[in-house]
C-alpha cells in the first residue's frame, strides 16, 4: 500500500535528518566516478523534499554540496518529489524520467522486465557497501540472470498496534500483545467494554486501504491474495478458508461483539486520529503510524506498543529504492551509485542518529533495516546509543521481525485493493453479507486485475 511512502518517507527522513555530512565517512565510490571529455558528470534525481518542508530540503541541499564536495567530478541536479503512480509512467514515455529515481518495491520487477533500467552490475565491485544489503532485498532490483538494476532504500512490514493505557485500564498486560486472532477480539472486547466511545479494534475499508489490510490479514495466517499458476500467469488466491476466516473474525467483531464501534468505512487518518484520541486500542499497522500519530496528532510513544502481527505466518512488507534509467552511460551509473552509497550509508548512521536526537526526532523505531553483517551491527548500536523513544514498549515487533516472513504486494495492488474495499465494507456495514458470494464476486473482479500482468 502506497500510504507506506508517507510512512516510509517519513522515517526516512529521521534516519537522515539532521546530516551535516562534511565529517561523515561515505563508503566511498568518488574513486570510480569520471568526469566527461567536456567537464564534470552531471546526473538528475529525485528525492528532493518541497520548498514548503524547509528544514527536509536544507538537510538534502546540504547532502548534495557535501556530495560534491567529496565527488568533483560529479554534479547533482536535484529534482522534487518521490514515485508519483500516476504520472510515473508518463515520464518514462516522455522521457522526463531522472536518471536515478525513486520506485516502490513493488515496481522493481516490472520496469526490469520491460528493460526500462539500466544494469548496474559491472559497477557494483567499486562500491563495496553495496555487499551488505540484504540478499532478499537485492533479488528485487535483480532479474532471473542476476543482474542488478537498482539498490533498496527502506523497508517496513505490519504488525499490531495498541493503545498501552487502554490495555492497562481494561486489566490487559501492556508488555504482552497479543499473539493469535482469537487474542485480539477477546482484547477487543474487553478495551470496547470501557465504555466513552472507546474502540476495541480498527480496521479501514475505504480508499484502497480495506484492501490493505485485508491482504495484509490474510498474509498472518498464511495465505495470499495472488498467485502464479504452473503456466506463470497470476491468478487471485484468497477465496479460500483464510480469506473466511478473515472476513469472518471482522464480522463477529463488528456485529457479535460490538468492539469495533458504529463509526465504520475508515480510511487512513481515521484510525491514527482514534489512536491519538485514545479512542482506540487496536489496529494493524506500522511503526510510521506511530510516528503519524505522534507527529500529526500530538500523541506520545510512551502511550503506544506495537507487537507482531497476530497468526504471524507472514506480514505484508514493502519499501522503496533507486533505479537507473535505461540508456545511462557507465559514468553516469557510476556517479549515481556514488552518490546513493554517499548517501544511505551504515558509517553515517552514528552520526545520524545523535543528531536527530539532538534535534528531538524519534530515533528507535524497530524498522526492519535493509543491512546484513557489520553494516546491520552499526545500524543497532547507533539505534540502541542514541534512541530517544522507550524502545521497550516496541520490543515484541522487533524481536519477530527475524522470523515473520514478510511478503510484497500483489501486482497492480492498488486496483486489486479497490477490489478488495468493496468486501471489507459490506462485511463492516451489513450485518446480513454474505463472506461466500462476497469472496467469488471479488476472486472474478480480481482475476480480471490480474490478467492485465505480463
Amino acid at each position: 500500500m502506497k500510504r507506506g511512502k508517507p510512512i516510509g518517507q517519513s522515517l526516512a527522513v529521521c534516519a537522515t535528518l539532521c546530516a551535516t555530512m562534511a565529517s561523515t565517512a561515505c563508503g566511498g565510490g568518488a574513486a570510480e566516478t569520471a568526469a566527461s571529455p567536456g567537464g564534470p558528470v552531471t546526473i538528475t534525481v529525485n528525492g528532493l523534499p518541497p520548498a514548503t518542508d524547509e528544514y527536509n530540503r536544507a538537510v538534502f541541499e546540504a547532502d548534495v554540496k557535501a556530495f560534491e564536495a567529496k565527488n568533483p567530478s560529479v554534479r547533482i541536479d536535484a529534482k522534487e518529489g518521490f514515485m508519483d503512480p500516476q504520472t510515473f509512467s508518463a515520464k518514462i514515455a516522455g522521457g522526463q524520467l531522472e536518471d536515478v529515481f525513486y520506485v516502490y518495491l513493488t515496481d522493481a520487477q516490472n520496469l526490469i522486465a520491460k528493460r526500462q533500467v539500466s544494469d548496474i552490475s559491472p559497477h557494483l565491485a567499486g562500491f563495496p557497501v553495496t555487499k551488505d544489503y540484504k540478499p532478499g532485498l537485492m533479488k528485487v532490483f535483480s532479474d532471473q540472470a542476476g543482474k542488478v538494476y537498482g539498490l533498496p532504500d527502506d523497508n517496513y512490514s505490519l504488525g499490531l498496534l495498541y493503545n498501552r493505557k487502554l490495555y492497562a485500564k481494561a486489566g490487559l498486560d501492556p508488555d504482552r500483545p497479543p499473539a493469535t486472532w482469537t487474542e485480539v477480539r477477546e482484547n477487543a472486547k474487553k478495551i470496547s467494554a470501557l465504555g466513552g466511545g472507546v474502540v476495541g479494534y480498527g480496521d479501514y475499508s475505504k480508499s484502497n486501504t480495506g484492501g490493505w489490510h485485508f491482504t495484509a490479514e490474510i498474509y498472518s495466517l498464511g495465505g495470499d491474495v495472488a498467485v502464479k499458476d504452473g503456466g506463470g500467469a497470476w491468478q487471485a488466491a484468497f477465496n479460500d478458508d483464510r480469506g473466511r476466516q478473515v472476513l469472518q473474525q471482522l464480522k463477529d467483531m463488528r456485529w457479535t461483539d460490538d468492539s469495533m464501534g458504529q463509526r465504520q468505512l475508515l480510511e487512513y487518518d481515521d484510525l491514527v486520529k482514534l489512536m491519538a484520541t485514545e479512542k482506540l486500542g487496536q489496529q494493524i499497522g506500522s511503526t510510521g503510524d506511530l510516528t503519524n500519530t505522534v507527529t500529526r496528532f500530538k500523541g506520545t510513544y510512551d502511550d503506544y506498543g506495537m507487537g507482531p502481527i497476530p497468526g504471524g505466518q507472514g506480514t505484508l512488507g514493502g519499501g522503496s529504492g533507486y533505479m537507473f534509467k535505461a540508456g545511462l552511460s557507465a559514468e553516469k551509473i557510476k556517479a549515481g551509485l556514488a552518490w546513493l552509497t554517499f548517501k544511505k550509508n551504515p558509517d553515517r548512521i552514528d552520526a545520524d542518529n545523535e543528531r536527530s536526537a539532538a534535534k528531538g526526532l524519534p530515533v528507535g523505531l524497530p524498522e526492519p533495516n535493509v543491512w546484513t553483517g557489520g553494516s546491520e551491527q552499526k545500524q543497532l548500536a547507533a539505534t540502541k546509543k542514541h534512541a530517544t523513544i522507550p524502545t521497550e514498549n516496541f520490543a515484541p515487533f522487533a524481536e519477530a521481525l527475524a522470523r515473520i516472513p514478510v511478503k510484497l504486494e500483489p501486482p497492480n495492488a492498488q486496483q486489486i485493493y479497490a477490489a478488495l474495499d468493496t468486501v471489507m465494507q459490506k462485511v463492516l456495514t451489513d450485518e446480513d453479507a454474505d463472506i461466500t458470494q462476497l469472496l467469488s464476486d471479488a476472486e472474478k473482479q480480481v482475476n480480471q486485475i490480474l490478467s492485465t500482468v505480463k
